[in-house]
């Protein structure tokens, strides 16, 4: 258990390191307004404290730095959220004042807005398309024999699935398919479209139009195709202006993670609620060691997630980040539940 003075050395260390990126020292502490005790007494504390774990020497002469321990018990027990001024405030605002439509349009520009508000990378990730729902469909012929299929769906999304048409359809069958399709299919989600078209749409169309079953099986096909839940970056380069990323290597392996979308899942923790941090040895994945991790989650109606990621040191500012994505974060979610 650290004692009360302890436990306001090591706030201050950890707020001036994350200013400055400088090690601090026990005469700069001492000036604090704050600090009401001698220079003598600071030093004996942070010696102590390092004993303990929490801070650490760069080099023999020079003040200390918090350790991984030492961010990990100031997040856990001495962080408090940072007001955010009314500019920011109306800068997270903007995303939705633009009434964008498409879901994808608002996440984009969310993520470029927490990336400069930030100065750090945000990685947002889309919910999961193949649980959208129709809303609308339909067919444009591209020449004689193949054809797109154009998906609406009920979060502004769109699919362009291409298929072969059947010889000889006329342009009254492909008006008559559309309507049937639009019948049978507004409201069923993506991953579901091939096995009703295959259940119902099928025996309707056999009905109705010549080459039922190729149009169907060609259909079939193209919709079986699986769209991937989409990754959207915001300053991705940005944490490299960090003092703490000036070697090359750890700045190519940051890149590397980011270009493979398993790896940057794995940086989300599935259906975790609320504001998660990890940091430095805490991130498994290679080349996060010098690296914190905020992530939290957005809901998408009633029934979908998305979520966000803050990449930058483990010398982040804390307090602010965690901030913006709580706005960012109670702000999304309202916008879409009202789409929905």
């Amino acid at each position: 258990m650290l004692t009360n003075r302890q436990l306001q050395i090591l706030q201050v260390i950890i707020d001036d390191f994350i200013l400055s990126a400088q090690p601090v020292g026990s005469r700069q502490i001492s000036k604090k307004t704050e600090i009401t005790f001698s220079p003598a007494t600071i030093r004996n504390e942070m010696a102590d404290l390092e004993e303990l774990g929490f801070l650490e020497k760069t080099h023999t002469s020079s003040g200390r730095v918090p350790s991984e321990k030492g961010y990990r018990f100031y997040v856990d027990h001495l962080l408090s959220p940072q007001g955010i001024n009314s500019r920011d405030v109306q800068q997270i605002q903007s995303i939705f004042n633009d009434r964008l439509v498409e879901v994808e349009q608002v996440i984009r520009k969310s993520a470029n807005i927490l990336s400069d508000l930030t100065s750090y990378t945000s990685i947002l990730l889309g919910p999961d398309v193949q649980r959208h729902r129709v809303k609308r469909f339909s067919i444009v012929p591209l020449s004689t024999d193949t054809a797109v299929a154009i998906i609406v769906t009920n979060n502004g999304h769109v699919e362009n699935r291409i298929f072969s048409l059947p010889p000889n359809v006329t342009a009254s069958e492909l008006e008559k398919m559309v309507n049937i399709l639009n019948e049978r299919l507004i409201g069923v989600p993506l991953e579901e479209i091939h096995k009703k078209l295959e259940a119902e749409v099928l025996a309707i169309f056999q009905q109705h139009v010549q080459s039922a079953d190729e149009f169907i099986h060609s259909l079939v096909t193209a919709t079986m195709h699986n769209s991937e839940s989409k990754i959207f970056y915001g300053g991705k380069t940005n944490m490299f202006n960090q003092p703490e990323f000036h070697d090359l290597n750890k700045v190519r392996m940051i890149l590397d993670l980011m270009e493979t979308k398993s790896q940057v899942h794995s940086l989300f923790q599935p259906n975790e609620s609320g504001i998660h941090i990890r940091i430095g040895s805490e991130n498994k994945q290679l080349g996060m060691g010098d690296c914190s991790v905020i992530t939290t989650t957005y809901s998408i109606g009633e029934d979908q997630q998305g979520a966000i990621a803050i990449i930058g040191p483990t010398r982040m500012d804390y307090r602010r980040v965690v901030a913006l994505l709580e706005i960012m974060r109670m702000d999304l979610t309202q916008a879409f539940t009202k789409k929905s």
